[in-house]
């Protein structure tokens, strides 16, 4: 059962009697029906009745009418009205733009606006790189959607996305001072969507693809790295893939085990579990066998998609054949980015002495975290009420503040390589419990930035070598 988490605050405003038991009443129902009180605020008093604003975290919307009815049973307890905190904080949507420069005089409006700015448009026309230099698009990127895999929600359109995409800006601006704004498309048709990033993309400096479902998520990335000049990151694929394989750096130091030597089990094999088989695939891991709903991957396999015919030619060196749990027997390392509740204590018994568990499905893992606890050495998910959260948060940020300051114009595998290895470097002791840094963790973000910054240096001189 979900615990009550801010995700679902309200804040009650109730009339209430003024009696010294007043307050131990309503948190006592409150408490009864399994709500946890935050806060508890007399907003107005009389001499026989106070007015209450009584806020505590749920579980879902029906605890919140569990929690509203148990204290309007309550002798003398009336409820007014129910706010969700959650709702009040989008209201007006959660980002804004601001100017940088003073507008204050009639000087200020010649030099950032006519005649003055004609000069500036001018230099970039003669020379397009300045656009980096003198407009906003070296500290921009766009987060593009079309609605179609957003979160745990599925395919909800592009004015449903919204929100999240807001959320995922504010993020980039927090975390690493990158301008982000969402960028929601009304359709769902690849070549609509890969022409409309094209032609918006002078303005940024970078595209981040998000919650856009696959395969034709892999496509509309890859012909978009194809035509553009500035870095294109999927980072439901990438974004994932990077935490991942930081995380996993320094879950193999605790066990004590080495890419070269483990068997690795990624389950689910769409946007995310392919990113991971790629990257793992870079690490030289022994042996990634991929499983999907209709079991394991493998190149005898019926009826596959040009994406599941790529992994299965990279991946199951032993041509293993089955399910999810005869993928488990002797695996080393299990990476969940699938689906909720898939396997059980009989099929961790299997995998190999000191197994690491990521079970990163949302909210709900493939195992559950307290069970897989118990069979193995490290456990790892995607949620804020166990340890080790694998969270994309720590990644992108960073990865494009390192982009835009190297003026990049693409992104490769050494560089995603060498951003998981910062972010597993911030964690100096990792144990059990602390494989990945907080998403709190000021130093991520300028540590994956200043990796990236190196790694995309290296990537020029290798390229300007190349060429000369």
């Amino acid at each position: 059962m979900p615990i009550p988490g801010p995700g679902y605050a309200i804040t009650a405003r109730v009339d209430a009697p003024a009696t010294s038991t007043s307050a131990g009443d309503l948190t006592a129902a409150v408490g009864l029906v399994g709500g946890v009180v935050t806060a508890f605020d007399v907003v107005e008093a009389k001499t026989d009745s106070i007015v209450v604003d009584l806020s505590a975290n749920a579980r879902n919307t029906e605890h919140v009418e569990e929690i509203k009815d148990a204290i309007d049973a309550l002798e003398g307890f009336s409820v007014r009205k129910v706010s969700d905190r959650t709702f009040l904080l989008h209201l007006g949507g959660k980002i804004e733009v601001r100017s940088k420069v003073s507008l204050r005089t009639r000087d200020d409006l010649s030099r950032a606006y006519t005649p003055g700015v004609a000069r500036v448009s001018r230099a970039i026309a003669a020379n397009p790189e300045d656009a980096r230099r003198l407009t906003i698009k070296r500290n921009t990127v766009a987060v593009v959607t079309d609605g179609s895999a957003v979160l745990g929600l599925g395919n909800i359109g592009a004015a449903a996305a919204m929100p999240v995409m807001e959320g995922k800006a504010a993020l980039f601006k927090q975390f690493a001072g990158v301008d982000a704004w969402p960028v929601c498309l009304d359709t769902q048709d690849t070549e609509e969507i890969i022409r409309t990033v094209q032609i918006l993309a002078p303005g940024y400096g970078g595209i981040n693809l998000e919650d856009i479902a696959a395969p034709r998520c892999f496509e509309i990335e890859r012909r978009l790295r194809e035509m553009l000049d500035i870095p294109v990151f999927h980072d439901d694929q990438h974004g994932t893939a990077v935490v991942v394989l930081g995380a996993l750096r320094n879950a193999l130091r605790v066990v004590g085990k080495r890419f070269a030597d483990v068997k690795v089990v990624v389950c689910g094999v769409g946007a995310a579990g392919s990113a991971v088989i790629r990257l793992l695939g870079s690490e030289k891991t022994a042996d990634v066998i991929a499983v999907d709903v209709d079991g394991i991957v493998h190149p005898d396999r019926p009826g596959m998609d040009e994406n599941l015919a790529s992994i299965a030619a990279q991946t199951n060196k032993g041509g293993k054949t089955g399910s999810l749990a005869d993928a488990l027997v002797g695996a080393d390392v299990f990476v969940g980015v699938s689906a909720p509740n898939l396997f059980g204590a009989d099929e961790l018994a299997t995998m190999a002495e000191k197994s690491i568990v990521f079970a990163l499905a949302n909210p709900d893992p493939e195992v559950d975290p307290s069970v897989a606890q118990q069979h193995a050495a490290v456990v790892a998910t995607g949620r804020s009420d166990y340890p080790n959260q694998i969270n994309n948060v720590l990644a992108f940020p960073g990865v494009f503040r390192g982009l835009l300051d190297a003026q990049a114009h693409d992104i490769t595998d050494a560089m995603m390589l060498a951003a998981s290895a910062a972010i597993a470097d911030v964690v100096a002791e990792p144990n059990p419990s602390f494989i990945v840094p907080s998403v709190f963790d000021t130093t991520v973000a300028p540590a994956v930035a200043e990796a990236l910054r190196t790694a995309a240096g290296k990537q020029a001189r290798k390229g300007e070598v190349e060429a000369g």
